[in-house]
């Protein structure tokens, strides 16, 4: 099994995060899948943001709860990064998903409700999944165990990934009692024992996020299912050399 390479909101490292160049970026170099981040605007539009907040990432303030879907697309989500994005837009997740209908990526979404718990957020989202038929290649994943028990109605349809940057002991059996069929690990807590009770349980293990050549070696070494990676031109690289070594 090769560990799939899953560019973390897009290939961010050349573009700006979870924008449209960003994953344009990514398809062309080749990367099997994307992450992305979801939040809910004031009028319950998905749109594709990682901080609750549009201050970092754009020319704006405020929160996203608070703003309508067409004054987050009255900013420029573009030019914090480089001047050659200026005028880039936040997207809605509708945009992505037809873009990527057609071509062969799978698609995690983080669901951004660990500190604001948008009501409704996860039926939202499976729903558009479903009126696109992507449900058979995406997965959804969030920090909050609250949302995972939420989603547990869909585990049979869909991926659904607890999310995690703290150490465990019980982490793959609180995972599965949650609902979660897959766990999402922060690199440091990646290790061999953890893998292999993952594969007895059945359940998917993504490490993020992981740029450096031996941390990625490292998730090859132990056969984990998908790493996100600022860099997947880089990551299928070294894979290419993991595998031909």
């Amino acid at each position: 099994m090769k560990t799939k390479i899953i560019a973390h909101r897009g290939a961010s490292r050349y573009a700006p995060e979870n924008t449209m160049p960003a994953f344009e970026l990514a398809y062309q170099s080749k990367a099997e899948g994307i992450e992305t981040d979801v939040q809910l605007t004031k009028d319950n539009i998905p749109v594709l943001i990682h901080d609750e907040q549009v201050k970092r990432t754009t020319n704006g303030t405020g929160y996203i709860k608070d703003l309508t879907f067409e004054q987050l697309r009255q900013l420029d989500a573009g030019s914090w990064f480089s001047g050659e994005f200026t005028g880039t837009q936040i997207i809605s997740l509708d945009e992505l998903l037809q873009w990527v209908k057609d071509k062969p990526l799978c698609l995690n979404i983080e669901l951004k409700n660990n500190k604001i718990d948008y009501k409704h957020l996860e039926s939202i989202v499976y729903e558009r999944l479903k009126d696109y038929q992507l449900l058979n290649r995406t997965t959804l994943s969030t920090f909050n165990p609250r949302s995972v028990h939420r989603l547990k109605d869909y585990n049979k349809d869909i991926g659904i990934a607890f999310l995690t940057s703290k150490r465990n002991r019980n982490l793959v059996s609180h995972a599965h009692e949650l609902g979660a069929n897959a766990i999402h690990i922060k690199y440091r807590l990646l290790n061999k024992l953890l893998v292999d009770q993952c594969k007895q349980a059945k359940m998917a293990v993504r490490v993020y996020t992981v740029n450096r050549s031996a941390h990625i070696m490292k998730c090859f070494t132990h056969e984990c299912n998908g790493i996100f990676t600022d860099i997947p031109d880089k990551a299928l690289q070294f894979r290419t050399n993991f595998y031909h070594k």
